[in-house]
This record gives C-alpha cells, structure tokens and sequence, in this order.
C-alpha cells in the first residue's frame, strides 16, 4: 500500500512566526516599502512593523531586519516611530555595530517640529546604552533642556541620568548637573522640576564619594531656599513628584521650631491625601521633625492617627498591610496613644491571614487596664477560626496579654476553657501559655492543675503542647496525684516519641518526680535513663548520662541541680533589640518596615560578606570549585543562633551537650531500672568527674591529633622558636572579619583527606574548635547539619594588626576537608603555615591547611 501523502502545512500568521523565513520575508516587505509613497504606505508599514515586534515578542531573532527597519522610519507618523524605536531600543544593545546606523535618524528626529516625536527620539537616543555612543548623546541632551516642550524637557533631564551611568566624565564635563539645577529651579513645568530634582540627586550622590563639590552641592538641595520652594509648589506636583519632594524634606535640617511650624503648617493638607504613599511620607517629614520636641512629637502621634486608620480601612489588602506595618511601628513606640482605638484592629472576615497576624499583634501591644476585656473577649472567639493559624496566634496573643499582668484572673479562667475545647492544636498552645503563665504567677497553679491533670497526653499530638504537659506533670507533681503513673506510661512509649524536644522534658520531669515522690517514680527513673542512654539522639543521650552520673555522685547534689528553688519569671525576653527598632523608625516609608528589619539586613552585600551561600548547608559539595562558599544572609543575621555564635557563647550554650563524641563510648548500666541504681558505691569526686579519663582522653586527642593519619608521635623537643608568633587573645567582630574576607585575595589553598578517627572526632565540632583555641586561633562562625560542617577561623599575628582568616569546609561523610586561607600580610602567609606546622607539630588545623600549598 502506497503511502498516503502528507497534508498541507498550514501557513504562518502573524501571531505565529515560523522563524527564519518568516523573518526573510519581513526584510523583503519593509524592502518594498522602504521608498514607497503610496496613500496607504503608513498602515501596511504598520502592519509589519507589528508583525516584527510580534516576533521579537516571541523570541525570534529578527535582528537581521534592522537596516530594513531604519530606512522605514522615514515617516511622520508617531505610531510608526514608536515601534521603530521599540525595535531599535531591544536590538542595539544586543548589537552594539548595529547602534551606529539608528544615531543619524535619531537625531534627526530630536530636531523634528513634533515635540512627541523629539521626545522619543531623545528618550530612545539615551536608551541605546552603547559607550562608544556618548559623543552623540551630549549636544542632544543640552538642547533637549532648552526646549519649549515640557515633555522634551522632562525626557532630557532623565537622559542626562541615563547619560552618567554610561560616562560621568561626558556628563560633568558638558557641565549637565548645572543645566538641570538652573532648569529646576525656574522650570514652570512641575513635572520638569521633578526629574530635575530626582536626575541631581542621583549624580550627586554617586558622584559625593568622588568629589568634595558635589558633597556641597548635594547640600544645596537640602537647603531651606530650595526646600520651601518646591514645599510652595508641592500642589502642582504628581504624586510621585510629591513623594520624592517630602523624601528631600525629611532630610532637611530646620534652625529652628519656627521653620518646623511652618514646614507643617504647608504638608497639613497632604495628610488627607488619597495616595497613601503620600500620607507616610508625609507622616514621615513631621515624625522626623519633632523627634527633639517631645510634645509636639506626642501630638504628631494624635494627628497622624486618623489617616492612618482611613487609608487601612480603603484600598486593597496589600496596601491594607503595608500601612498597618507602618501603624505597628508606630503603636509598639506609643501603645497608650492608641489603646482608645482597639476596635480599629480588631478581624474582619475578609481580611487576608497576614493582615489578620498583624492586627492580633497591634491588639496584644495596646491592651491595658481599660481595654483588657474587651479584647481578651474578641481573640476568645478567634480561637475557633477555621484558619488554623490565626487560631493559634489568638490563642498566644490572649497569654501575652496576660504576662503584661493585665487582668491576670480572668485571662487564666478563659485559658483553661480553651483546654474544654476538643481541638488539639488549640489544647497545644494553651498548654504553652500555661506553662508560661505558671512560670510568672505560681499562685495560680492550683487552679491550672486541677484542670491540666484531666488531660490525657494521648490526646496531644503537637511535641510543643506534650512538652508542655509534661514540664508541669514533674514541676507540680506533688499535687497532681497521678503525675507519676502518667510519666510511667509516658516512658513506656519512649520509641513511639519522635520528638527529642519531647523526651528531654521526659528527662527532666522524671527526675523531678523522683525527688518530690521517690518511691512511685524510682522504677520509672531508671527506665527513664536506661532509654535515655541507649537514644539515638546525641542531646538526649547527653542529659541523660549527666543525670546518671550526678544521681551516682550524691543525689542531694542532683536534688539541687535539677529541682532547686525557683523564683517567679518577671520578664520574658524581648525577640527584636531597641535599637534594630529605633533602626527601623528611622526608615519609615519604607520596605524595612514591612519587613521589619533594617535595610543593610537585606540589600548590603557587605553585611552578609562570606557568609552567603545556598541556604541548606547539607548541600555543600566539598572539593567542588566554588566562587563563593558562604553562608546566607539570612542565618547571618540570627545572631542569637547556633551558627553566629562567637566561641565562647557556644561553649556557655552547649553546656549540656559538652561530652561531644565520647558519648557514644559509654553504655547504660545493667542495673539502671533495678532499685540498686541510687545503693550503689560513689566513687570519688575526681574520678566521677571524668570517669576513665586515661582512655577517653587518649582517644580524644588521638583523633585531633592524627585527622590525616599522619600517626601521633612519640615524645619529641619541644619545638623551635618559631619565626612567626600569633596573638594569645586575638579580638576580631564579626564585621571587620566579612568586610576583610571580601577585599582579601586567596593567599592558601587545598583539599584533604581525613582519617577516620579524625572524621569521628568532627561528629562533635566543638571539639574541633576548642583544640583550634588551644593553639591561638579562634572560631568566629560555625555551622551546618551531618555530614557537612563550615567553620570560619581567624587569628592574628603576635604585635601587628596583620590577620589571617581561615575557611574549612568539612564533609565527615567522604572524610575530605578544603581550606582556605586570606591575610592581611600576603608576605606572612607562608610564615603563618610555617609556624603551623612547626609550632603545633601534628595538631589539626595546621598539618591540614598549610602543607603543600602555595599562594
């Protein structure tokens, strides 16, 4: 059977360019109607030229059209012109060879009798962004400022911006920054004035750094001359205009209360205005003018409290939200101010979950004496929001209300109704809030018992609410009566635990119970440990070997560590700093108060410096080429976590985790669950101290010691005098180490192989570290999950400034390391490996850093 003949392609429409062939075809028609003067020339060149852009549009190259298409803008008419310099706007960057045909017509154009036609000719002259090109843009721009048309004039002041990013030397030099000044000082034209005073600020800005002049003369646009000359004209402004011009007003500098008055008397009415970034900003301009005027500073606060509260309630959620930030702010500086308006944040139905988040947060900061009621009896009824989240935030909110000691008695009794309510995330966070409550009301346990010691821990499946329960089952479990039979089944049920969180409060409430009832909980006790100790979980492991061991030593000692006296918490920690606040006020109107952080957090590349690379520290590929092996910004900027910690902070943190690897050498006693566990013999206090210390000892340092399995020597001279000798107590912030790792060229470099006793020895990195101290070089950042650890070193030559920074990179797993090194002094960089190796002979960090490298 013949095979049947293909069907016909369909031909290419406009909308669907076939590629090359369409783009020859494209050349061969604009070819055609490039001399044309036929009466409907105009509409078939706009024909293709919309059929060129719909394939430029799509992604095909239609580059090759661009003399076709130069030699079509021949015309008069606008439509045409703008597509044109559409065209040649996208191509002539990409071809900069190219760029040279469109300067002819182009500035052609720029003379034409069309003020629209010379202003985007000018506008598409500046866009094309070639330097080679600059000498063609200068004398456009210097009559485009001249010219009688607003519009042209509006376009040349931004082109004389455009034209500093491509050569300030043409820009200065053809002295543009004095032609906008006059320009925006005497244009009639608002709008000229605007793009006048924004390109200034600009070049003088980028050009302060460079030049003492433009530091001066940006001044003069903060001066009290300029400043009430665009404040008397701030009507005829758009609103963008009128954004950037309350921007320079914040920033200006009154000499005295009567220039403030009068600077607010004129802004007054521009906190009715419907823009709402017009209100912040000028919210702004009186907030930062009346900081010294405390009075005056109060009253703002009443003014500004109203439009506020109008532009949250108008508008879309978005801008709902970005206001509310902004009220936030404003209401946790002055709470009291606010407290009247409460009703004004509570939930609407339609309110997005994050403008919800926000409003509990701004209600739990105004509740007071008067209000507490009111709101407490609002948030009750949140608490069962089919949003889930928002449930749980109003849930929280009504126990902060209550650490602020505001109506404390019956805050507690619509608590402890919460836990009536057979939902398990609300009986998690309530369990949370009650802990905390009992923590600074202690008189209150009684109550919260009674109601507590019904709640099955089967029924609680969150580890924070279960945690919870358990800290007050050992906490008051002389008056719960079946406090020990719950921790027994509890214990029981130890492998169905995922949570560790969960079992070191299993721990410590276990213990608890012990000292306050010992004979019902001393089989559960020894349980408690035997599993402890056999837990996969190096913390868990940890805690329970140290209760073992303190209960060996003298259990009246233990008594006094684990259940001492306690007095009641006054104060619970703040989670933001005052002074990241007082950061934060001072960027009002702007992204660092929705995000709530200051802007270097999130756009200086400097603050994050070494620490930037990909967020999840288990992807490291060590060995792997890298032009940045850095840690994000945004764990950078956890100060208070593990990762940022300075050395001796996470010694002081890491208390309880201090065996390291030399956990997993110890084995639970047989007799752990028997009665014998507290009848057995106490030996003495050194050896408690460090039970088998020859060999655990000798198996620590062996590992540190022999990382490369380079073999631990025998006993050898002490070393030389070395050439080099490093500071005993090197000092080096955080910042001075990202600002010097990111000017510093790489001095050393190299990859290792571990040992496996030296991988072992890294599954606790502590150890790494203090040895690291041992031999004067400090830690200043750590971090990363098994296998993979990063490690950030510094240490600092003994009488000079000079610093030597160290970056590892470790994967336990493949037993590799790669190290780094910068220093101030490229000359001491080959001394630092030599007085490495020779002064800590075949200690860790210098055998595997320096050998064999060269800079």
């Amino acid at each position: 059977m013949a095979p049947t003949a293909p069907s016909a392609a369909k031909s290419a429409s406009p909308s669907q360019p076939s590629g090359k062939s369409e783009v020859a075809d494209l050349k061969q028609q604009l070819r055609q109607l490039a001399g044309s003067r036929a009466p409907d020339a105009d509409d078939q060149r706009r024909d293709v030229f919309k059929r060129v852009i719909s394939c430029m549009t799509a992604g095909i190259d239609v580059s090759a059209a661009f003399g076709e298409m130069v030699l079509c803008s021949a015309t008069s008419d606008v439509v045409l012109k703008k597509m044109c310099y559409l065209y040649v706007g996208v191509h002539a960057r990409n071809h900069p060879d190219l760029a040279l045909l469109t300067i002819n017509f182009l500035q052609r154009d720029c003379h034409d009798q069309d003020p629209t036609i010379r202003g985007l000719a000018l506008r598409s002259l500046c866009s094309l962004r070639v330097p080679n090109l600059v000498e063609y843009l200068v004398s456009p721009l210097a009559t485009g400022l001249k010219d009688p048309s607003a519009y042209v004039r509006m376009i040349a002041a931004v082109g004389a911006a455009k034209l500093y990013h491509i050569s300030a030397t043409a820009c200065l030099d053809a002295d543009l920054p004095a032609a906008l000044k006059a320009l925006m000082l005497s244009d009639p034209d608002a709008q000229v004035v605007a793009n006048c005073m924004h390109a200034l600020q600009e070049i003088w800005t980028l050009e302060a750094a460079k030049s003492e002049e433009a530091a001066r003369e940006i001044e003069t646009l903060y001066s009290k001359p300029v400043v009430f000359y665009l404040l008397n004209r701030i009507k005829e402004f758009s609103e963008w205009a009128q954004c950037l011009v309350l921007e320079l007003v914040s920033n200006f500098l009154p000499s005295d209360n009567n220039e403030i008055f009068d600077i607010m008397n004129l802004l007054e009415d521009r906190l009715q205005h419907a823009n709402g970034a017009v209100v912040l900003a000028t919210i702004k301009v009186f907030l930062h003018l009346t900081m010294s005027m405390t009075d005056v500073h109060q009253q703002v606060y009443e003014r500004i409290k109203a439009p506020l509260l109008t532009l949250v309630g108008a508008g879309s959620p978005e801008q709902s939200y970005s206001v509310l930030c902004h009220l936030h702010l404003l209401v946790m500086r002055a709470p009291m101010l606010f407290s009247s308006d409460y009703k004004s944040f509570y939930c609407q139905f339609s309110d997005p979950s994050y403008v919800k988040k926000l409003k509990l947060e701004m209600l739990t900061a105004i509740a007071n004496e008067s209000n507490t009621y009111e709101i407490v009896t609002e948030l009750c009824e949140y608490a069962g929001n089919v949003d889930v989240p928002i449930a749980r935030e109003s849930i929280r909110a009504v126990g902060k209300i209550a650490l602020q000691q505001y109506d404390v008695n019956a805050i507690v009794d619509r608590l402890l109704q919460f836990l009536e309510m057979d939902k398990d995330y609300v009986t998690a966070e309530t369990l949370v809030l009650v802990k905390d409550l009992l923590r600074k009301y202690p008189q209150w346990s009684h109550d919260c018992i009674a109601v507590v010691g019904n709640i099955s821990s089967k029924n609680i499946q969150e580890p924070k609410g279960k945690a919870a329960l358990i800290w007050m089952l050992g906490e008051y479990s002389q008056d719960m009566h079946d406090a020990p039979y719950i921790l027994e089944s509890l214990v029981e049920n130890w492998e169905e635990e995922h949570s560790p969180e969960v079992r070191l409060h299993l721990l410590t409430a276990v213990m608890k119970c012990f000292f306050k009832r010992p004979p019902e909980t001393q089989m559960a006790l020894g349980a408690t440990l035997a599993s402890g100790l056999s837990d996969t979980h190096q913390d868990v492991h940890d805690r329970a070997l140290f209760y073992y061991r303190l209960l060996q030593y003298d259990p009246a000692v233990a008594e006094r560590v684990v259940n001492p006296p306690k007095q009641a918490v006054s104060v619970f920690a703040d989670t933001q700093s005052s002074e990241i606040k007082d950061r934060i006020f001072d960027e009002f109107n702007s992204l660092s108060v929705v995000y709530q952080k200051p802007s270097y957090m999130f756009t200086d590349k400097e603050h994050r410096g070494p620490f930037e690379y990909s967020e999840d520290l288990t992807n490291l590929a060590v060995g792997a080429e890298t032009t940045e092996n850095t840690i994000s910004a945004q764990r950078y900027q956890e100060s208070d976590n593990d990762l940022l910690l300075s050395t001796s902070d996470k010694e002081d943190n890491a208390t309880a985790t201090s065996n390291g690897s030399s956990a997993s050498t110890y084995n639970a006693p047989s007799d752990l669950s028997g009665p014998s566990l507290l009848s057995s013999q106490i030996p003495s206090e050194t050896s408690l101290i460090n039970p088998g210390a020859p060999t655990y000892s000798s198996q620590s340092n062996f590992s540190l010691d022999d990382l490369l399995g380079l073999g631990v020597p025998q006993a050898s001279a002490p070393p030389p005098t070395p050439a080099l000798t490093l500071n005993s107590k090197p000092v080096l912030d955080p910042g001075t180490f990202q600002k010097k790792w990111g000017q510093l060229a790489l001095s050393l470099s190299q990859e290792c192989s571990l040992s496996p006793q030296g991988a072992a020895s890294l599954m606790n990195p502590q150890s790494l570290i203090r040895h690291m101290q041992n031999n004067y070089i400090q830690c200043i950042a750590s971090g990363g999950q098994p296998p993979n650890y990063k490690f950030f070193f510094y240490a600092q030559k003994d009488g000079a400034a000079a610093f030597f920074l160290v970056e590892c990179i470790v994967n336990t797993a493949s037993a590799k390391a790669q190290i780094k090194v910068k220093a101030d002094d490229g000359t001491a960089a080959e001394a630092f490996s030599t007085w490495a190796r020779e002064g800590l002979g075949s200690d860790l960090m210098p055998t595997t850093m320096m050998s064999g490298m060269k800079p």
